[in-house]
């Protein structure tokens, strides 16, 4: 009894040990992300000669603000999906002398906001040709794929699309004359 005793406690330690070495498949992992997320939206928003504290409202503080650079700001942002390949984005913006903006370069380029595509109207936004030249590249834009037939998202868009405005009411006017 005392020798099968020992015996099992041995195997239960050896299998223990064992298992501790072993990664187990399926460990969650996390997405790490760092610094300023950005998106087009913000991008587009920007307008030529905003000042520093209006790009602040619309972008966030600077991830960078360089002293050497007083009139730059560098937006930076990298995500890395669960363990997979690290994507960074980078924004730098410039101001003027008056501390204006002035112009951009990075990985976003102004452009007409989705919102700004639904309504039909002009962003009165341009690329400026005296901002400081670096490197750029534009994202790969995919078209939206339309949502499977009865799935959970085409009953949303579905709703969405049959939905009416409703009027809405107006309170009267609280009289304050004695009648």
């Amino acid at each position: 009894m005392q020798n099968l005793k020992q015996t099992l406690t041995g195997l239960s330690l050896l299998s223990l040990a064992m298992l501790a070495g072993c990664s187990l498949p399926g460990v969650y992992k996390i997405d790490i992300q760092q610094g300023n997320v950005v998106t087009q939206d913000m991008i587009d928003q920007l307008r030529p000669g905003m000042t520093r504290q209006q790009v602040r409202f619309i972008m966030g503080t600077p991830l960078i603000q360089d002293t050497f650079h007083p009139n730059r700001w560098d937006y930076l942002y990298s995500l890395q999906a669960a363990g997979g390949q690290r994507k960074q984005e980078r924004v730098s913006l410039v101001f003027n002398g008056n501390n204006q903006l002035s112009g951009l370069s990075g990985d976003f380029m102004p452009g007409t906001s989705r919102e700004q595509q639904i309504m039909g109207t002009d962003s009165g936004t341009s690329v400026d040709s005296a901002a400081p030249a670096q490197p750029t590249t534009t994202p790969a834009v995919t078209p939206e794929t339309p949502a499977i037939p009865g799935s959970t998202e085409d009953t949303i868009q579905k709703e969405i699309d049959s939905a009416r405005p409703a009027a809405v009411p107006t309170p009267e006017r609280i009289r304050t004359d004695d009648q």
